[in-house]
């Protein structure tokens, strides 16, 4: 599993907050990922994602411009599969 989050270069405290309950959400859901912390305009704009901060998983956005909590992270690491599953099915 790959976690990116995006954020502009200003976003200092928002970025660490969502990074910090990524990487809580990972430790309490037993899961290892690849986390990522981007603080580029260009990435941002690659993604189509133009508020920050923006938190992409398996380069899907999943949430933009708020700080997701440590449980809804939780809830999405869980429901992945299913997610993955219903993008299969459409693609």
């Amino acid at each position: 599993m790959r976690i990116d989050i995006l954020c502009r270069p200003e976003n200092g405290e928002k970025c660490k907050q969502v990074e910090y309950n990524v990487r809580e959400a990972l430790a309490n859901a037993g899961v290892e990922a690849e986390v990522h912390l981007f603080r580029d305009r260009r990435k941002m704009i690659d993604n189509r994602v133009y508020v920050s901060p923006a938190l992409l998983i398996d380069d899907h956005v999943r949430v933009a411009g708020r700080v997701p909590g440590v449980a809804e992270i939780e809830d999405m690491i869980a429901e992945r599969p299913r997610f993955r599953r219903r993008l299969q099915k459409v693609a």
